[in-house]
């Protein structure tokens, strides 16, 4: 699978094997456009790979025991171009708490959902999976049980896309973050039983 990965951006600093990747984040870099803080960040380095199947999921375990500045980030991400993307990751806020979450961009506005969780947390299992142009984002403690983090639609996401991992610091620091476990699989995300959808 790494071998089929290409770099969006491509950091200053890192290592890749046959099953690990590691990133050496660069500071000032991020991804955001515009929302509230108005500010259109897009330099945070991104390893991806194309496809245009409709249904399966993408699972990689992440590991950033070395982070230690405020929203230094690292986890999945689905990068289109600068204005249509999405990313999930922890950010590090404190000695005391991080924050869980995601980033859903449609045609150039960024949104961000979170949930805190201790600082003692340093690994995190994601599954991100697509159907069609619907896509899902899950967490995992240990990578074989999942809770839901968003559900999201993505306008500009039905043709081929391009998805992976991503790691940066926006403000000054660095650290390292490292890929593991990486594996693509059947959609776990399976259809809507309940209600019906209007006719």
């Amino acid at each position: 699978m790494i071998e089929n990965m290409k770099w969006t951006r491509e950091p200053k600093d890192y290592n890749i094997t046959n099953d690990r990747i590691d990133i050496i984040t660069d500071s000032h870099t991020d991804l955001w456009q515009r929302t509230y803080y108005h500010f259109r960040n897009d330099n945070a380095p991104v390893l991806q790979m194309e496809t245009d199947e409709k249904f399966f999921s993408f699972i990689v375990k992440t590991d950033y025991s070395d982070s230690h500045h405020r929203f230094d980030q690292c986890g999945i991400v689905m990068y289109l171009d600068s204005e249509n993307w999405l990313k999930a990751s922890v950010e590090y806020e404190n000695e005391n708490f991080q924050h869980l979450g995601s980033v859903v961009t449609n045609h150039g506005f960024s949104d961000w959902a979170t949930t805190a969780i201790s600082a003692d947390v340093k690994t995190m299992w994601y599954r991100f999976s697509r159907r069609e142009d619907d896509y899902c984002i899950e967490c995992s403690s240990d990578g074989e049980n999942f809770t839901q983090m968003r559900v999201c639609h993505m306008w500009e996401g039905a043709g081929k896309i391009s998805f992976g991992i991503y790691a940066c610091s926006p403000e000054d620091s660095r650290f390292k973050a490292t890929f593991t476990d990486m594996r693509i699989t059947e959609c776990a995300w399976k259809t809507h039983e309940g209600q019906q959808p209007e006719c």
